[in-house]
């Protein structure tokens, strides 16, 4: 994994100092546009895919759990409860959107189903989980990768600029980026860009969101063993993102007082840096000819489903006095 690990880190030291010196474009935002830069004219060698996957990934939730050890314990549970009649409003209808206007656009069942969860709850890493216990084709479970992974750009891209625009406080724009944004890579990373306050607020809001995945994967899991499918075994390890169990338990240590408040500056430094590196891993992974392949109908579908998760979040929220 070291060399793609090393590319990341090039990259994201260069975008994390262009980050501080134009915060109003940040740090991530740099470091997905490097990424991206470097990869869509000629994808890296396969022997930095292992390095940027890990990045992308490993180093992202490790930023997160970070980030939890300068929280308290009521703050999570608190802004988890605040956003649950956002997180499930929208995903009722985005889910509702994605099943109406898929057959309009005439796209498949199970791609229709992939690209609603993936916007709904947690963009790749909720495709990957859905297709692991649907019968689905590996081109389908790229297409909707590659949808979902555009529209996150776009958001990472859009979103604080909008956010200013709009003129959302750090609480309402974090919880607009948590419920609206797919991937936790780009919730972070647009968080993060609109201030400190914001990108904690989302970064709950978003872990909260995720465990979605849980309820969605046990039914579907349900639906296959029922049906005596074959391989109806579910490898769980691979769905259950433990990674939010740790971000709660760094919580509950720094609720006890357990960090000393001097180390606090620093591991948020340490939490930002990594957010970097893992999105200039994320840009790094951009893949044009995949999003080409996926065709002008699911991308349709894509952009209709991040427009209506963006508007009806911002709608409820608003309905509700959050």
């Amino acid at each position: 994994m070291i060399p793609g690990i090393l590319l990341c880190l090039v990259i994201a030291l260069a975008a994390f100092g262009l980050g501080h010196l134009v915060p109003i474009v940040g740090g991530p935002v740099f470091g997905i546009v490097a990424g991206m830069l470097v990869a869509l004219p000629r994808p890296p060698a396969a022997r930095f895919l292992p390095g940027i996957r890990f990045a992308s990934k490993q180093l992202l939730q490790l930023s997160i759990i970070l980030l939890g050890a300068n929280l308290q314990l009521g703050e999570v549970i608190g802004t988890g409860l605040h956003s649950l009649p956002v997180m499930l409003g929208t995903a009722v209808i985005t889910l509702i959107a994605a099943y109406v206007f898929g057959k309009m656009l005439g796209i498949d069942r199970d791609l229709r189903r992939l690209l609603g969860v993936g916007t709904t709850i947690c963009g790749g890493s909720a495709i990957a989980a859905l297709s692991s216990v649907i019968d689905v084709s590996e081109t389908e479970v790229a297409y909707a990768i590659s949808t979902v992974f555009l529209f996150n750009i776009a958001a990472v891209l859009t979103f604080p600029w909008i956010g200013h625009i709009i003129g959302l406080s750090q609480h309402a724009f974090g919880l607009w980026a948590g419920t609206a944004i797919n991937d936790t890579s780009s919730v972070v990373a647009a968080g993060y860009v609109y201030g400190h306050a914001a990108g904690n607020e989302a970064v709950i809001v978003k872990l909260t969101r995720t465990t979605l995945i849980i309820p969605l994967v046990l039914f579907y899991a349900g639906k296959r063993i029922w049906t005596a499918r074959a391989g109806s075994n579910v490898d769980w390890n691979k769905i259950v993102p433990w990674f939010i169990a740790w971000f709660v338990i760094a919580a509950v240590i720094n609720s006890f007082g357990l960090i000393p408040a001097p180390v606090h500056p620093v591991l948020t430094e340490l939490a930002l840096f990594l957010i970097v590196v893992a999105l200039t891993g994320v840009g790094l992974s951009a893949n044009s000819a995949a999003i080409r392949a996926a065709g002008v109908r699911p991308l349709a579908l894509g952009f209709i489903l991040w427009a209506i998760i963006a508007f009806s979040s911002l709608a409820i929220a608003r309905a509700v006095h959050l």
